[in-house]
């Protein structure tokens, strides 16, 4: 029972340090998802062209979809005819990052890990689109207009060419953030918070220095064991977080915060079924490629500018105060609790 205990003390301490981040974020994502229109960025692209490839890849970066999210979004993007270069940097821009886990990983990981998880995750997906154009070469496609009866961001029934009130897109911003999108990340983020108390309680210092503390093997175990993992952008960083603070290298951490969103065992089969194997072949050569390429320049970036990784952590340098953290947790243990259970009952 102690044990128990323990696990679950961890973990609540790893929730205090995410909740108001991940509040923040959800509602930024929200207002995002009202006032980008889908339509907005895949009438974009359609070129299997770079300039196509970097819209795609800038597009997903702000995105809230976690890695099985994306599959929906990434199906209508093939139907409305955009190429498989913009598709591929699409899909790797988007689970890797999004508003909320920028904001959670500035909160547990701190501003260096911040930063370069987002350029990093624009490059690598860069990089698998020019891969795409260079091993998946296709004729550039005009995106079909799709024209909707309902306004896709309100609850109203008035039509989309109507432009929705000020007072339908507040309720549609809180509507998505606290319902939609923290129904669908909600138990993962859990989760990950959850395995991040496992490994601060049962993994010992030593057994991370010893096995996981060389950057290039820890790289390689991390890669293994993140590519057939499904763990959503923000779920994974509690995870980092505890293998960091037990002594594993800062390159192996940020390679399980871009492989493991990025892919997991479901996002390669919808991918085989719907653009082919080859294309599975390439997406998985991109991700392994940039993982060990941008994780070793990581490691060369702190050790050349002496960054020290460990004080930044848990931002130890700006603490928000302890009964603002339990409230946000609180809130959001709720919201998610209510939404599990509506989900449940919509089914029956």
């Amino acid at each position: 029972m102690s044990v128990i205990i323990s696990i679950l003390q961890e973990s609540y301490f790893l929730l205090n340090k995410m909740s108001v981040y991940l509040i923040l974020g959800f509602v930024f994502a929200g207002i995002l998802h009202v006032f980008i229109k889908p339509s907005t960025i895949s009438k974009h692209l359609g070129e299997n062209n770079l300039f196509s490839v970097i819209k795609a890849s800038l597009f997903g970066i702000p995105l809230p979809l976690c890695s099985c999210g994306v599959i929906p979004a990434t199906i209508s993007l093939k139907k409305d005819g955009a190429s498989r270069a913009s598709i591929l940097s699409f899909l790797i821009s988007t689970p890797t990052t999004g508003i909320d886990s920028i904001f959670a990983t500035y909160a547990l990981l701190g501003p260096f890990f911040a930063i370069y998880r987002v350029l990093a995750s624009l490059v690598s997906a860069i990089f698998t689109g020019l891969m795409a154009t260079v091993f998946l070469p296709s004729k550039s496609r005009k995106l079909k207009n799709k024209v909707s009866e309902n306004c896709p961001k309100c609850l109203g029934n008035h039509k989309a060419s109507v432009p929705c009130r000020l007072r339908e897109k507040i309720k549609s911003i809180f509507t998505y953030s606290f319902g939609t999108l923290l129904r669908d990340s909600g138990v993962w983020i859990l989760l990950g918070i959850l395995i991040g108390g496992l490994i601060s309680f049962f993994a010992p210092e030593s057994m991370i220095t010893k096995y996981l503390g060389s950057p290039l093997l820890s790289m390689l175990v991390m890669l293994i064991v993140g590519i057939p993992m499904y763990i959503c952008s923000a779920g994974s960083i509690p995870i980092a977080l505890a293998l960091l603070t037990k002594g594993m290298s800062p390159a192996a951490a940020f390679v399980f915060l871009l492989a493991g969103p990025a892919t997991n065992s479901i996002t390669l089969t919808v991918l085989a079924k719907e653009l082919g194997k080859k294309t599975v072949a390439v997406f998985l050569s991109a991700i392994i490629a940039c993982s060990l390429g941008l994780g070793l320049l990581m490691q060369y970036i702190i050790n050349l500018l002496n960054i020290d990784i460990s004080r930044q952590l848990m931002l130890k340098h700006a603490a928000i105060p302890k009964e603002v953290e339990v409230s946000a947790s609180l809130i959001l243990l709720i919201l998610i609790i209510y939404g599990l259970i509506k989900s449940k009952i919509a089914k029956k």
